[in-house]
């Protein structure tokens, strides 16, 4: 706390907090871009795989990305809060955000399996 009663990192803990961020967000970048192309392989190598469990595997993945996306920038959000009630609040509208995000998710992962596996029954013709 500073002498107003607010809340503050210091400067160097700040710099260092802001660095380790910045860190994961590309540290994270390059786990993407490594994962997509090792997905993209394994997509072109299995000729067995049907075009539905294609787009499960595309739609987890891109899930995924925009989760960890969401949690480096509230990450960054939070070192940029000015006191207390601040982080309260962007930690109300993350959790908020998530929720949403997760549900709309779920819905759209479950719509797409349960169409995957309705095509798999299908008699060939």
């Amino acid at each position: 706390m500073n002498e107003n009663g607010h809340f503050e990192i210091p400067k160097n803990m700040r710099s260092m907090a802001e660095a380790g961020v910045e860190q994961a967000r590309k540290a994270f970048e390059r786990f993407i871009s490594g994962a997509q192309a090792a997905n993209e392989s394994l997509s072109e190598r299995t000729a067995t795989m049907g075009a539905g469990a294609k787009d499960v595997s595309a739609m987890a993945f891109s899930y995924a990305e925009k989760n960890v996306q969401a949690s480096l920038d509230y990450a960054q959000s939070l070192l940029q809060a000015k006191d207390l009630s601040e982080v309260m609040r962007l930690h109300r509208e993350y959790v908020q955000s998530q929720m949403r995000a997760l549900t709309e998710q779920a819905g759209e992962l479950g719509h797409v399996v349960s169409r995957t596996a309705m095509d798999a029954t299908k008699p060939k013709t």
